[in-house]
Formats: structure tokens, C-alpha cells, sequence
């Protein structure tokens, strides 16, 4: 049982009682009927919030309210395949953005996406697998055309968690047999790096600016590009910059 927290809540006799974290157990009379959990949300959504919810190896509080967040996430994924005006008795028919169209920030994102959750699932790390697959599905959400092979691979990725829905939009997309049958998708590593980054510009520890470089820019480069932005000249002011302090990838400082 974990340590009590320090809330007091007045239970219906008027007796104060201290609510703790414990493990579900039926003597505590705090277990969660998961019967309850799929009629609400579906399966999928169950599995999903359970391995989101932290670290497999590692004991998390179960809070019912989160569920909504992940069921919301399911949803997201719906509506990229299915337009979000098509009626219960409507033929079923694919979302218009979808055609062959490739935007690459999306495939590059995808590439990362499939790196990450290759590289977690084996060390059971789901929740950061999951992670980034909803950072991919809010970004393909924003594009104007998302290419079919893209959702296909995305939905392969996602399918060992959320089989059900996969399954349905797997078929949606025209296919006859159980993507179960499908190889892994696989990622092209150069794919997989930026080619650049953002850089927080300091001066005397508080951000001035922010500069986009190559992401393989030398330190010397990045400091020329720093010095060279009008906002930071201006607020240097034309004092001799004493010290530049250059965090790879991240940021500069400028000690005037």
C-alpha cells in the first residue's frame, strides 16, 4: 500500500476518512470492473489506457478519468480514414484527404514514429511507443493529404495495442485479409534525422531569440548564425560578446 495522501474527505456518516493509493483487491472493495470500462469506451481503448498509463514494470494509480483521453486518441485515428460526416446507414467511404499525395514532414515524422515504437515494444516500454504515435496522429491530422500507404503503416504500428479498430480501417482501405498477415513496417534511418533544429539564442540566461540551423551545423556555425539574427544585435547593443557557450542541438549563450 502506498503512503497516505494528505486529503481529508467527509464520507455520508459525517466521519472524516483518509484516502490512500492501494493495489486493486476485493477485500478493499476497489477494483474496477473492466466489463464496465469496454461498454463505455471499447476494448481497445482499455488495453491502450493500461499500457499508457506508465511503465509496465512499475505500479500506477488507476484514475478512470483518463480513460477519456485515450478513447479520444482512438477517435482521431477513426477520423483519418473515415470522413467525419458519414452517416450509420452510408456505404462506407474514405476520408477525401487520402490519395497518394506525400508530404514530407509527415513521412519523415512516420519514419521516427516506426524507429520509435521498433525499437520500445521489445523492451515493453509501450507507454513511450504510444506517445509518439499520438504525436503522429496530431500532425497528420493538421496536413492537407495524407498518402494511403502512410495510414497503412501507422495502423500496422498500432495494431498489436489496438487491434479492433485497426482491423476495421484496415479493411475500410480495401483490403481482404487480416493485417495480422502484413510484414512490419520498416524505416529508412537518414529519414529518421532532422536536417534541422531549433535554437534558443540566451543572453545572460534568458532567451532572446530563436534561430533555425542545420542540424549538423559546427559550433562555430551556430554561434555566426546567433550573432548574425537582428533581434539578438539589437539586444547585445554592440558589446563585446566575452564568451559563447554553445549546447548542441539546444541552444547559445551570449555572456556580454
Amino acid at each position: 500500500m502506498a503512503d497516505k495522501n494528505e486529503v481529508l474527505i467527509e464520507g455520508r456518516t459525517g466521519a472524516s476518512v483518509v484516502e490512500v493509493v492501494a493495489k486493486m483487491s476485493k477485500s478493499l472493495k476497489n477494483v474496477v470492473n473492466p466489463d464496465q470500462i469496454i461498454h463505455d469506451y471499447g476494448a481497445d481503448t482499455l488495453r491502450l489506457y493500461e499500457m499508457y498509463m506508465g511503465p509496465l514494470e512499475k505500479s500506477k494509480p488507476w484514475n478512470t478519468d483518463d480513460i477519456v483521453g485515450v478513447h479520444r486518441f482512438l477517435q482521431r485515428v477513426w477520423r483519418l480514414v473515415v470522413p467525419p460526416a458519414e452517416s450509420e446507414d452510408a456505404p462506407p467511404t474514405l476520408n477525401p484527404r487520402i490519395g497518394d499525395e506525400r508530404e514530407e514532414a509527415i513521412e519523415r515524422l512516420l519514419h521516427k514514429t516506426i524507429k520509435k515504437v521498433t525499437e520500445d515494444v521489445p523492451r515493453f516500454a509501450y507507454n513511450t511507443a504510444i506517445a509518439q504515435m499520438i504525436v503522429w496522429v496530431n500532425e497528420a491530422q493538421k496536413a492537407k493529404a495524407i498518402a494511403r500507404d502512410q495510414i497503412e503503416r501507422f495502423l500496422l504500428l498500432l495494431s498489436p495495442m489496438a487491434p479492433h479498430i485497426c482491423e476495421e480501417l484496415w479493411s475500410r482501405l480495401g483490403h481482404g485479409e487480416s493485417l495480422t498477415r502484413e510484414a512490419w513496417p520498416t524505416f529508412d534511418e537518414a529519414l529518421t534525422k532532422d536536417e534541422s533544429v531549433e535554437i534558443a539564442v540566451q543572453i545572460k540566461g534568458k532567451v532572446r531569440d530563436r534561430i533555425t540551423v542545420p542540424a549538423d551545423a559546427s559550433d562555430e556555425d551556430v554561434a555566426a548564425a546567433a550573432l548574425a539574427s537582428p533581434t539578438i544585435a539589437k539586444a547585445i547593443g554592440g558589446k563585446p560578446v566575452r564568451r559563447t557557450i554553445v549546447v548542441k542541438g539546444r541552444l547559445v549563450n551570449l555572456i556580454v
